[in-house]
């Protein structure tokens, strides 16, 4: 509970959830979303009205095996029992995973240096049960080779104005570390990394790989694709069940010793 003597401290967490049944991660009235069921677990946690803040704003319902949120509490409990509380606390469908105290001054935005997407693909003629929230079926046999080499042309920094539908953004210029298309049995597995991602960004480039897989189109044309700078001309947008948010790098090491206050 709260510690009203206590100063304040700041909490990093790393949070794994199924994001099927939320209007996405951030608070919206009247609607589920992550950051509301988080910041309703705290208040049963410590009694303090917490607001948090998310390292990436996932969409209705994109997963996340690695998001990361911070907050300031001036409750006493230790990084451990934040974890066990919350998760008894949560709904099934999403559960802290790890907890680091950070420098008060830690600005969990501004410290991020990259995120780590992945969407799958189911490509097969039949339909997988068990995959069904986690992945896009696409029956069409996709040319995976074609489908990398097309999205090499993303790697290092570039306008990707064509990869969102938002037009009004004060830059549409990312800066891609990783695009890799593979396959493993019968998904095909985009990889991107980059310094942050425009709104369906990721989303719609599957969409685009997806023509040039099927012999739609091929890779030359998208690499004009990307090209071309203007908003809502990659896709079709791919569904958000497919996609999910790997993994958050910071410029300091959140993996350091449980308790030890992480410094800038």
């Amino acid at each position: 509970m709260v510690s009203q003597g206590l100063p304040t401290k700041r909490l990093v967490l790393v949070v794994e959830y199924d994001g099927t049944r939320y209007h996405g991660f951030q608070l919206q009235a009247r609607v589920p979303t992550i950051q509301g069921e988080i910041e309703q677990a705290l208040l049963r946690l410590t009694g303090e009205r917490i607001r948090i803040v998310g390292a990436s704003r996932t969409d209705a319902g994109v997963h996340a095996r690695g998001q990361v949120v911070g907050f300031r509490t001036r409750s006493a409990l230790s990084t451990e029992t934040f974890i066990k509380g919350l998760n008894y606390y949560l709904p099934q469908d999403i559960a802290v995973r790890a907890a680091f105290r950070v420098n008060n001054n830690f600005d969990l935005r501004r410290e991020v240096i990259s995120r780590e997407y992945r969407y799958f693909i189911v490509n097969s003629s039949t339909p997988s049960p068990l995959e069904r929230m986690r992945a896009y079926l696409v029956a069409t046999p996709l040319n995976v080779d074609a489908m990398n080499k097309a999205c090499q042309v993303l790697i290092g920094k570039h306008d990707f104005a064509s990869f969102t539908w938002v037009g009004n953004l004060r830059s549409t210029v990312r800066t891609v570390y990783k695009a890799e298309v593979y396959k493993e049995g019968e998904l095909v597995i985009l990889d991107m990394k980059a310094d942050s991602f425009l709104p369906q960004q990721i989303r719609r480039t599957v969409g685009a790989l997806i023509k040039v897989g099927a012999g739609r189109t091929d890779v030359e044309a998208f690499w004009g694709l990307a090209g071309l700078k203007r908003p809502g001309l990659a896709g079709p947008t791919a569904p958000p069940y497919g996609l999910c948010l790997m993994k958050v790098d910071f410029r300091i090491d959140m993996a350091r010793a449980e308790g030890e206050d992480l410094q800038h």
